[in-house]
């Protein structure tokens, strides 16, 4: 069945991979990618599908509410990608992150509830449960974020949940752990950890390296997300894990091995305000919708090394003019 999607966000690292899923397996699927491009939201990774009859593209902000209104009259699904997600520049400039996670998330749902939206899908973080030290986090383990930008996306969570609640509006929320794979920013820490090695630069880990992520390749979590559309349930929370749990420091030597580096390439830097120690999701309720993810985390880790060596026109311009963040 044809339905009107507008994706917002969709120029960034996880939404233009969605949009490219999406077009490549529901051709008859329409659409509309709202994003304000800024620093990280960049029409080069959607330059293959750009001429595509069936998408469509509006430069714009999610808290302009008059476009926001009309964008949404035209749609049947919206999936919130667009947010400012990096950590170390919430800590920096959280008042950006109040804004668009926040403010703009509200707009939307807004917008959504007075269009008869058909289901609203808010894409969220692990780091909105905080940090654990054993076990794994369940959807509804109560949320303890610890840093801005893992507050405003809680903040979003919650927003998306009472449009549920108080306006029966069907909203569901996906929270993945750390996704990895084509076309992610350069200041997060794998591609900023691949491009500095290519680079012959060191890498900087923070503190001791035993801080502990789970890795998700993209393209599972854009399976995940699909699957949550045609299968989930509304009103509902969907944890979306890799299932590849390791230290960063593991994960720093993996990538050297790779890269054909050694240790002498790694520079500990000083650890960051509030950095969690462990993020871990129990992914059994989405299992239980038919999907897991496909990929090796070696294997998608070496895809990934692969894909920027050879795309290094792409992020090379990126670098240039990258603020000096460590991930």
């Amino acid at each position: 069945m044809k339905k009107r999607l507008l994706i917002t966000g969709g120029a960034g690292f996880i939404g233009s991979n969605f949009i490219r899923h999406i077009l490549n397996k529901y051709p008859d699927y329409h659409i509309t990618n709202l994003d304000k491009l800024t620093y990280c939201g960049n029409l080069e990774n959607l330059k293959d599908i750009e001429k595509n009859k069936n998408y469509k593209f509006v430069k714009g902000d999610i808290i302009d509410e008059a476009l926001v209104r009309r964008l949404a009259k035209d749609s049947d699904i919206i999936i919130n990608f667009a947010a400012e997600t990096h950590v170390d520049r919430s800590i920096s400039d959280a008042a950006s992150f109040v804004k668009t996670n926040v403010f703009g998330t509200h707009m939307l749902l807004e917008a959504a509830k007075n269009a008869g939206t058909e289901l609203f899908i808010q894409i969220s973080s692990d780091e909105v449960y905080g940090s654990i030290a054993e076990g794994s986090f369940k959807e509804d383990d109560p949320l303890k974020p610890n840093s801005p930008y893992s507050a405003t996306k809680a903040s979003g969570d919650m927003l998306a949940r009472s449009y549920f609640i108080t306006y029966k509006l069907p909203v569901i929320i996906t929270r993945s752990s750390n996704n990895f794979g084509p076309y992610q920013y350069p200041e997060k820490v794998i591609p900023l950890f691949i491009s500095n090695l290519l680079k012959n630069k060191k890498v900087p880990v923070y503190g001791d390296g035993m801080n502990v992520r789970d890795w998700l390749f993209v393209i599972d979590n854009c399976e995940a997300i699909d699957t949550v559309i045609h299968k989930g349930k509304a009103g509902e929370v969907y944890n979306i894990g890799g299932g590849s749990e390791i230290t960063n420091i593991e994960l720093t030597h993996t990538m050297l091995d790779i890269l054909g580096k050694d240790k002498r390439s790694i520079e500990f830097v000083k650890d960051r305000p509030g950095h969690d120690r462990r993020y871990a999701l129990d992914i059994t309720k989405i299992r239980k919708l038919g999907w897991q993810p496909r990929h090796n985390f070696r294997s998608a880790l070496m895809l990934t090394a692969q894909w920027y060596k050879g795309n290094r026109r792409w992020w090379e311009k990126l670098v240039k003019c990258r603020k000096d963040v460590k991930y």
